[in-house]
C-alpha cells in the first residue's frame, strides 16, 4: 500500500506476541544520521512499549545502508537474538546509485533472514528527497521504525505458529 494511504506508525497490536524474553537487534546506518536516529527511537519506544526489557536491545551502527546486510548477520548470528530491525534512508540522487544500494539491501536482508531463520526487517526509508524521509521518520506519514518494530514482533509471532 503506498505511503500516502497508510500511517506508517498505525499497526494492529491484537496479534503480537509478548516480547518481555525477546531480544532485539537494531542496525542503524549513520548516513542521514538525524533521520535514522528518529526512525531508531520510534523502534525503540515501540518495543519497550511491548514489553521488550531495554537490556534486551541491542543497537550496532553501520556507515550506511549498504552495510545494513553484514551488520545484521553480525547479530543475527547470535542465538541470543530474536529478531533484527535495519534502519537506514536512501534518497534518489542525480545518478543511479540509489537504485543499486536499495537492490543490494533488500536482497541482503532476505538473504540474512533465509540463512539464520529469524526475522531480519526492511526499515529502509527510500525517498526522492529529504523532506519526503522525514515525512516518514515522524512526520505525516508516521514513523517507518514503528512500523518496522510491530513487524517484528508479529514475524516472532508467526514463527511461534508451528
Amino acid at each position: 500500500m503506498a505511503t500516502a494511504l497508510k500511517n506508517l506508525s498505525e499497526y494492529n497490536s491484537d496479534n503480537l506476541i509478548p516480547i518481555d524474553g525477546k531480544r532485539f537487534g537494531l542496525v542503524v546506518a549513520e548516513w542521514n544520521k538525524a533521520i535514522t536516529d528518529t526512525l531508531c527511537k520510534g523502534a525503540y519506544e515501540t518495543l519497550v512499549k511491548h514489553g521488550a526489557k531495554p537490556e534486551n536491545i541491542e543497537r550496532i551502527t553501520v556507515p550506511g545502508s549498504f552495510e545494513l546486510t553484514l551488520g545484521a548477520q553480525f547479530l543475527a548470528q547470535s542465538s541470543d537474538i530474536d529478531a533484527v530491525i535495519c534502519l537506514g534512508v536512501v534518497i534518489k540522487g542525480e545518478t543511479k546509485h540509489d537504485d543499486y544500494i536499495c537492490h543490494a539491501v533488500a536482497q541482503g536482508i532476505t538473504q540474512v533472514g533465509l540463512k539464520f531463520n529469524k526475522p531480519i526487517i526492511f526499515g529502509l526509508v527510500t525517498t526522492n528527497d529529504e523532506q519526503q524521509a522525514w515525512d516518514r521518520a515522524g512526520g505525516k506519514h508516521g514513523n517507518k521504525g514503528v512500523e518496522a518494530a510491530a513487524a517484528a514482533i508479529q514475524m516472532l509471532g508467526v514463527q511461534l505458529i508451528d
